[in-house]
This record gives C-alpha cells, sequence and structure tokens, in this order.
C-alpha cells in the first residue's frame, strides 16, 4: 500500500468560478449551490428525537468525591428533548427575550447543553460567556462589559467557583441559577427547578413562533483587537452554515457521528460548528474534561483511549500532543485510528513536524492516512466559510468557498484581503451600530481583516492560502512591509515544541524584532530543576544556544529585512488575559503585547536588555 493513500474521503466542492469586478475586486463562488436547510435548529432536534430518541446525545465523566473523573453519564436524545421543554417552560414564565437573554457562566457540560437547547426551544437568546472571564480574571473587566451589552435576565452558572465573580458582578434584580453550590448572601435558583418545571401548551407556541430571524445567542467575539463584541447569531445563519458543512464535508451525513470535544462553547469553534454539528446530525458528543495543556492533556489521552470518534477537531497543540503520544501509545493509537474519517485542525499553524509524525503513526497502525482538513472561518461567518478541496494539505492552505457564500477578494496595499456575504453571516453586532456599520462594506461584505493569496495561480478551483492578518502587518522605517501571520507561522515551526507564540517588533525601525513566549517544555532543555523560575530557565546557557540555533536557521532562509528575524527575547511573564494580550480562546493579541511591553519593545531594539539573541554574520 502506497505511503501517500488516504483513507477515502469525499469533498464536497471541487470546483469554482471566479469574476472580475472593479479594479483590484474579484468574486470566488463555489459552482454547488447552497440546498434548503431548515428554518430553526430545533426542527432537526425534533427530526433525532422522533427518530433516534435512545440515542446518546451527550455524554460527560461524573465527578468523584475526591475529584477525579469516573464512569461516563450519557443523556439520550429523548431525555434532553424532555428536559429542555421543561427549561423552556421556566424561561417562558420568567419572560426572559433578546432584552433580557440567558447569560451562561460555565465550561462545557450536560447541564451547559441543556440550558442551551432549552433556549432554542423557547426562543430565548442565551450568551455562552468565556470561562476564564470569571475564574481568571481578576478585575473581571471583560465580564462586566459583557453583562453591560447584553443585560441578562437570567444568569446560569454551574457551580459556586463563579461564586465570587457573580458576588462582584450580577446585581441584585437578576435571577441566578445555579446547578451546584450557593453564593454567599445571595438567593440562587437550583437548577433542578428549572429542569422540573412542567412544560405546557406555551412552549409549543414559543417554538412553533420562531423562524430564520431569531436570534438563538449572542457569540462574544475574542477581542483580539478592542473589547469583544456581541456578534447576532440567528437561526438562519446556525442552520445555513451547517448545511453548508454537510455540502463541504459530505462524511458529517455518513455513519453516526461521534466526537470527542473539549473546544469551549463559547467560542465559535466548539460552540456553533461542533455543539451544531451533533444537533444537525443526530450525532454523539462526548465532552472532554482535557484541554491541550501539560496539566490537562492527560484526559483527553485518557478519553482517545476509550472512546473512537468519527471525525476529530483540535487545534494544532492538541494535535501535536497527539502526534507524541501515539508514537509509543498502542490502545491510543488503535483507539484513535480505529473509524476517524478526518482531522480537522484550525485556530493556527500545525508545524510540518507534527503532521509527519501523525502520517508515521497513520501507516504503521491502518496502513493509510487520515485527511488533516482545514479552513478558514471566524464567529461572524458561523463559522464555516472557506474548506480544503483534497487531500493534499499543506500548512498555510484554506481551500475553497463554501456553497452559498461568496467571497469578495479586495487589493489593499500590496495584500488580498478576503471579504465574506451569504446566509452564514452575522446581522451585525447587538447594541453596536457603529462596529456594525464598519464591519460590511458597500456591498454588504463582511470585512474579515484577514489576507489571502492563491495557492496556485494558474489553477483558481485549488482555492486559496493564508497570509497573515491586514490588521498586524506594519512597515519599516525603509517602508518595506512586514507580513506578520506567514513570519510569525515561521518563527514557532522552526522553534517547536519550544515555542508558544510569537510578538513581532519593529514598527517604524530599521529592523524585526521577536518576542517570544516559550512553552513549559523548554524546561526540559535548561537542565534545572521543575522548580526553578522561569527566568533562570530562559537565562541557562542551553536553552540560549537552543533559541540561537533556530534563529540562524531562521536567518539563512530569509530573503530581505521584511522577513529576517535581526533580534530576539524570551519572554518569561506570560500573556495574560486581564491585559487583553491573549484572547479567551488562547490567541496572542499582537497590538496589545506591544503596547503592555512597549519598554521590553523599546529596549530590544535599542540593545539594553539583559539578553538578546541576534543572528550570525551571515
Amino acid at each position: 500500500m502506497s505511503a501517500t493513500e488516504f483513507r477515502p474521503l469525499t469533498f464536497g466542492v471541487t470546483r469554482v468560478h471566479l469574476r472580475d469586478g472593479k479594479s483590484g475586486t474579484h468574486y470566488l463562488q463555489a459552482d454547488q449551490e447552497l440546498l434548503p436547510y431548515p428554518d430553526r435548529m430545533t426542527d432537526r432536534l425534533q427530526h433525532w428525537v422522533q427518530t433516534a430518541p435512545q440515542r446518546t446525545f451527550m455524554a460527560r465523566r461524573e465527578k468523584k468525591a475526591d475529584g477525579s473523573l469516573g464512569d461516563w453519564r450519557h443523556v439520550s436524545y429523548g431525555q434532553a428533548w424532555a428536559i429542555a421543554r421543561n427549561i423552556a417552560q421556566a424561561l417562558i414564565a420568567r419572560g426572559l427575550d433578546a432584552e433580557r437573554p440567558v447569560a451562561i457562566l460555565s465550561e462545557n457540560s450536560l447541564e451547559h447543553a441543556l440550558m442551551v437547547l432549552g433556549c432554542l426551544v423557547a426562543g430565548v437568546p442565551f450568551v455562552p460567556v468565556s470561562p476564564p472571564y470569571s475564574l481568571v480574571s481578576v478585575d473581571y473587566d471583560k465580564l462586566k462589559h459583557v453583562l453591560r451589552t447584553v443585560t441578562p435576565g437570567l444568569v446560569f452558572a454551574q457551580d459556586a467557583r463563579y461564586a465570587k465573580a457573580i458576588a462582584a458582578t450580577i446585581g441584585d434584580g437578576v435571577e441566578v441559577v445555579l446547578h451546584e453550590g450557593t453564593v454567599d448572601g445571595r438567593a440562587v435558583t437550583p437548577f433542578a427547578d428549572l429542569c422540573n418545571t412542567p412544560a405546557t401548551d406555551a412552549v409549543d407556541a414559543a417554538m412553533a413562533a420562531t423562524g430564520p430571524d431569531t436570534i438563538t445567542k449572542f457569540l462574544f467575539t475574542s477581542g483580539s483587537t478592542k473589547m469583544p463584541k456581541a456578534a447576532i447569531n440567528t437561526n438562519r445563519m446556525w442552520c445555513a452554515n451547517q448545511q453548508q458543512m454537510a455540502q463541504s464535508m459530505p462524511v458529517l451525513s455518513g455513519e453516526p457521528l461521534v466526537l470527542v470535544d473539549w473546544l469551549p462553547w463559547n467560542h465559535t469553534f466548539g460552540g456553533n460548528h461542533n455543539f451544531g454539528m451533533v444537533v444537525f446530525h443526530g450525532g454523539t458528543l462526548y465532552i472532554d474534561d482535557g484541554k491541550p495543556t501539560p496539566a490537562l492533556m492527560h484526559e483527553t489521552l485518557r478519553n482517545l483511549r476509550e472512546i473512537a470518534p468519527t471525525v476529530y477537531f483540535n487545534v494544532p497543540t492538541g494535535f501535536e500532543a497527539i502526534a507524541h503520544a501515539m508514537k509509543t501509545d498502542d490502545l491510543l493509537r488503535k483507539t484513535l485510528l480505529s473509524r476517524v474519517q478526518m482531522f480537522f485542525y484550525a485556530g493556527a499553524a500545525l508545524a510540518q513536524p507534527v503532521w509527519d509524525s501523525l502520517y508515521e503513526s497513520e501507516e504503521r497502525e491502518i496502513g493509510q492516512r487520515v485527511v488533516m482538513a482545514t479552513g478558514l472561518g471566524m464567529t461572524e461567518s458561523g463559522p464555516f466559510a472557506i474548506f480544503v478541496t483534497n487531500p493534499h494539505v499543506r500548512a498555510g492552505d484554506l481551500g475553497v468557498p463554501t456553497p452559498g457564500l461568496v467571497l469578495k477578494l479586495v487589493d489593499i496595499d500590496g495584500k488580498t484581503e478576503v471579504r465574506y456575504r451569504g446566509p452564514n453571516i452575522t446581522p451585525g453586532y447587538w447594541r453596536n451600530d457603529a462596529d456594525t456599520a464598519e464591519a460590511f462594506d458597500e456591498e454588504g461584505f463582511f470585512k474579515s481583516g484577514d489576507a489571502v493569496r492563491w495557492i496556485d495561480e494558474t489553477d483558481v478551483h485549488l482555492g486559496l492560502k493564508f497570509d497573515g492578518r491586514i490588521a498586524e502587518d506594519f512597515k519599516l522605517a525603509t517602508g518595506t512591509f512586514v507580513s506578520v501571520g506567514p513570519l510569525r507561522g515561521r518563527i514557532i515551526a522552526a522553534g517547536a515544541p519550544y515555542i508558544q507564540d510569537v510578538v513581532l517588533t519593529g514598527i517604524n525601525l530599521k529592523e524585526v524584532g521577536a518576542m517570544v513566549f516559550p512553552t513549559p517544555a523548554v524546561r526540559s532543555l535548561s537542565g534545572l530543576g521543575a522548580d526553578a523560575p522561569m527566568s533562570d530557565v530562559l537565562a541557562a546557557k542551553p536553552v540560549l544556544d537552543h533559541f540561537q540555533k533556530v534563529l540562524d536557521a531562521l536567518s539563512a532562509d530569509s530573503t530581505g529585512s521584511a522577513n529576517r528575524i535581526a533580534r530576539m527575547c524570551l519572554l518569561s511573564e506570560p500573556p495574560t488575559i486581564d491585559k487583553g494580550e491573549i484572547t479567551d480562546k488562547g490567541s496572542i493579541n499582537q497590538r496589545s503585547v506591544l503596547t503592555h511591553r512597549a519598554d521590553t519593545v523599546a529596549a530590544l531594539h535599542a540593545d539594553t536588555l539583559h539578553t538578546i539573541l541576534k543572528p550570525a554574520a551571515r
């Protein structure tokens, strides 16, 4: 069997058509038309309740008294439907609506899922709030901003871990519902009360009154450039996007879908893409309490040794950990690869060594490679917008537009911005007319801020590849543009697995610099103890020698001042969510880091930092 043979996978869109607009503008569409889709997500939920009521909708491991995780607790479609109707009755009785929606302070959980379904049935929008805004933040600025923006009439929290944030941010006039625990000095409603509210005919009437324009949720953007904005999500947007995904990824409509997934529901990847996919296709989602971090990755690996997904989604750091584990973990390799038809990554670039390692394990276990798919999307696009067209994906490839979506390619200062128009695009930002007006151009296309270029200019059917974020790019003093996205990706790939992220410096200066946030794995290079301060780790000679080699290799491959890293420093203080240096989905905010660490930037370029790495002379 050929080492390059892939497990069979059909791609839904392989042909596109391109037409020219006014100078510097082009329009790209799939040849395939978008097929009809439901008016509301609850139509699909009802379908599966009627056809497969005993099938597991979601499952999560029960937490034991000692805090460890035990056996799976399953909730079937029939059970979920009955509880959701009861919750809907409770919400209807409280008179909640878009002006007074439900705010959800919770990680992914069965109770969170049931609250979502109850809101969908009742036609009451919900607001999944990033847990770090409550559990990590010290000043709660972003949580306060979210609550001011949406003015919830009811707040659901998973347990008493959220009590401090609730006490600091939720007024006395807002009802608080907790699944477990209490809030000192405040009356709270047990979640069980909502679940046990008997449904009446009012539930059927409320659901019948919903339609394509009904707001399902307010999903906050990651806040990578400003404070998060509340993107309006409607039934039309969500249902159209799921139909687009089904046509671009026919694998979703094959055997019953099984996901093992940790991606947070407050973010569009986990909450719209994957949660919606499960409801739309009658799938089963095993909630993974792991995460691609040193402290929690073991739980993800445990789950993947036990549950075999049919498709699997993760971010690059997660696939990196899985690739490393599969080299020696026979059970993980056997279970994960037994029936998975497609891997899918998003959020950042996947380094080539990770790709190679995954392929090696796949060929060893099943004699074939599993397609690693990817694409491009954002909160405002549902998120699914662009998807690859063939199994031979390379780092940076995005692919072609999904059916029903028109891409507008606009030349801006030597870059090409991609803009979106289609039924999966948000109507705008809640209570924010100014940002809504700014987000759309004169033809009604959403301005993504993402730059793209052709994979192959001679074959438009291969589609597009990523070319960075236009807002992140900057000029050197020479007038030369620095394309931040591709250069940042090169640095992270060259330094894998020891570079978590990079912020590029040099705006209006003569040279490009790099401030590096290292991963915890860098400790293994230092030769120091596990308790050694990170500042000592980064000052250790083996660590500096390693990064010097990385810098020299990058310099050898550079072609000019715009892609040559002339100076590098290692940062011992990680980016913080309170300062806006990192978004809730874990992506770096280049602008915020440059602002809050302006002294470090100045010292790096003035040669006054204690340790500065520079490439060897060529």
